[in-house]
């Protein structure tokens, strides 16, 4: 069969998961991706308690949903940031304590290796989530910036992220960073200093999100190939760009999704930019027979109508890759005429 398509319930956590599991079957998922916010899955209770995690694997199982990975993008964020009030409304009250920047740096490390063993506890073998940056906000080098400052930026990264990689590898799980601007990688190059920086540790990967990567320029489809080996996750999530009136750039001009002056906004899968069509080839070309996730944002459209015609998107146009060449029954041909004969 075709992978399984999922939905991200990141976007979704307004709703509780009792309520937003039999809509997701009904929309067309065949499982989901549970965001570590909203009641969809803690992370301390699945730790605490075995009934917990059963009772998640019930409710999914009740609808006919499968889950293949956890996502912890919030609490990711903050292991490297420069903290700031911001952070306070997308942390646990645990986690953000008394809002001292080092002290939640440290306490979201060890968030993160916590999500790593309810991720095992779970059965599953992928988080997905952000990592943070301290240099993120040095994007345009003025003042100057030299590489001396963005590899002080990269070895930030590598001193808090290896032992929570290593925790990783304990539990048996995979850490897929979706590449994303704010994050210590935001397109190929920075990705592959990332995974410079920590040696190549065979936890850290990628969660592929080519809406991230569009509008900024880069080759998405290259993204697939060059990690190959480290595609633990894929998004799928559309996005336009060029189609604003001109008044903000890239950038986005501090305005606000759906906001008709942006040059770049996210869009229902299928209704942006993205060539889908390439991005199948290429995951069948690199073997990821992990699930399409869908991520779904798209300020101008109705959520429920957008996701269910997501999820009928990605099932049209997945396929099963080929079990052989196309002319090897030529081949075949030859053969059986030469034994006929």
């Amino acid at each position: 069969m075709a992978r399984p398509v999922t939905l991200f319930t990141g976007q979704w956590a307004d709703l509780p998961l009792a309520e937003l599991a039999p809509l997701a079957r009904g929309m067309g998922y065949d499982g989901l991706e549970l965001a570590c916010w909203g009641d969809h899955f803690n992370v301390q209770e699945a730790l605490a308690s075995e009934r917990y995690v059963q009772d998640k694997r019930d409710l999914l199982e009740q609808h006919g949903l499968r889950c293949f990975a956890i996502g912890s993008h919030l609490v990711g964020q903050a292991v490297c940031d420069l903290i700031d009030e911001r952070h306070k409304a997308i942390l646990p009250e645990h986690v953000w304590g008394d809002g001292q920047a080092e002290g939640v740096r440290q306490r979201a490390a060890r968030e993160m290796q916590d999500t790593a063993r309810a991720a095992a506890k779970m059965g599953l073998k992928v988080v997905t989530g952000f990592t943070g940056s301290s240099v993120w906000h040095s994007l345009y080098a003025f003042p100057p910036t030299t590489q001396e400052y963005w590899n002080q930026g990269f070895a930030d990264f590598a001193n808090r992220w290896k032992p929570i990689l290593d925790t990783f590898e304990s539990a048996g799980v995979n850490f897929a960073l979706e590449v994303h601007p704010t994050e210590i990688a935001f397109d190929t190059a920075s990705a592959q200093r990332a995974v410079e920086a920590v040696a190549g540790h065979k936890r850290f990967g990628f969660n592929f999100d080519p809406s991230h990567l569009g509008y900024q320029g880069v080759d998405y489809v290259k993204f697939l190939r060059t990690f190959s080996d480290r595609i633990y996750n894929v998004h799928m999530k559309d996005v336009w760009w060029g189609k604003g009136d001109g008044t903000a750039g890239v950038f986005g001009g501090h305005t606000s999704f759906g906001d008709a002056r942006r040059y770049w906004d996210f869009r229902s899968v299928g209704r942006g930019m993205i060539d889908f069509e390439s991005i199948i080839v290429a995951l069948n070309d690199i073997a990821y027979a992990g699930p399409l996730s869908v991520e779904w944002e798209d300020s101008r459209m109705d959520r429920v109508h957008g996701a269910t015609e997501s999820a009928a998107y990605c099932k049209r146009l997945d396929f099963k890759p080929a079990a052989g060449a196309f002319d090897a029954v030529f081949d075949k041909a030859k053969q059986g005429g030469m034994a006929g004969s």
